[in-house]
């Protein structure tokens, strides 16, 4: 079943609250038509250091396309803290007071109460979390947006597929028709050949030799004959048509096949050099353009 390169997916997780302090991950996924695989993701950079997993997690799923991945995360509640003590300063402002208190004959009444109000002893900071203890939610939030965008091109193949198989069918009835009216174009080249001898041989007085129509008549049979282009578009529509199901990305190789249904096309209406098959050819060429537009579009 084909897959087209086009879908969006958005994921949402969030951590188990622990001490108070949790953080939710947000990822939301977008992915065009690009001939190869390009994965472009922006994310904060305190996650920074988590890009290239999120990169092989994302081209492990999706091999074409350009995919833009948007990652955004949040805390919730409070964050834990760390606080350090300058224990040099304290020990310095402690002696300081000392000193003085000797100075002026005073009792020492520096108490540590009273050193935590000097500035810089107590220094809080908020705990940088390990980007690495983010990984298994972002990776939550990855997966769930990926699953949402995969089923969107599933869907969307699945609408393409059934709009080729339409266009497949018109041009096996477009080509069959071609196939029967190959024969009649020789006939009919003959019966014009002889009439037109006639006609200016019964002006001349003499009869036209029916042998050398004939040869003639074959001749030209032998170079309008499109027998051999019937045979091999009627096998790459085959072919195109087995390609829908294979489980795999196709795209390239849909392409080639409608290039090469497309250079047959031409050559048939080349070498017919009939009004009716030419125009059923063009009929058929404009039923490949269409499939060829959609083409651009599958995974």
């Amino acid at each position: 079943m084909i897959q087209s390169m086009t879908g969006f997916g958005r994921g949402e997780a969030a951590s188990s609250v622990q001490e108070g302090a949790s953080f939710r991950m947000q990822v939301e996924i977008k992915s065009v038509n690009h001939r190869y695989g390009e994965v472009v993701v922006r994310m904060p950079k305190a996650l920074l250091v988590l890009e290239e997993r999120v990169r092989r997690l994302v081209s492990a799923k999706l091999q074409r396309g350009r995919v833009d991945v948007f990652i955004s995360f949040e805390e919730v509640g409070s964050k834990a803290a760390n606080v350090q003590v300058d224990y040099e300063l304290a020990k310095a402002y402690f002696q300081a007071g000392q000193e003085l208190a000797t100075q002026l004959g005073l009792p020492q009444t520096l108490t540590v109460e009273q050193l935590l109000r000097y500035p810089d002893i107590i220094r809080v900071t908020e705990a940088q979390e390990d980007a690495e203890n983010r990984w298994p939610v972002l990776q939550e939030a990855l997966e769930a947006a990926l699953a949402q965008l995969l089923a969107m091109r599933r869907q969307e193949g699945c609408n393409l597929q059934e709009d080729f198989a339409r266009r497949i069918a018109l041009l096996r009835e477009r080509l069959q028709t071609v196939e029967a009216r190959a024969p009649q174009v020789a006939c009919e080249y003959q019966e014009k050949l002889l009439l037109k001898l006639r006609e200016l041989l019964a002006a001349a007085g003499t009869a036209p030799d029916e042998s050398r129509v004939l040869q003639e008549a074959a001749l030209f049979a032998d170079r309008i004959g499109i027998v051999e282009e019937i045979v091999r578009f009627r096998s790459h529509l085959d072919q195109f048509s087995t390609t829908l199901s294979v489980p795999e990305p196709v795209g390239r190789k849909l392409d080639f096949l409608l290039q090469e249904l497309n250079r047959e096309a031409n050559t048939m209406a080349s070498k017919a050099n009939d009004f009716e098959l030419g125009k059923i050819v063009v009929e058929m060429k404009s039923e490949l353009e269409k499939m060829r537009e959609q083409v651009q579009n599958v995974e």
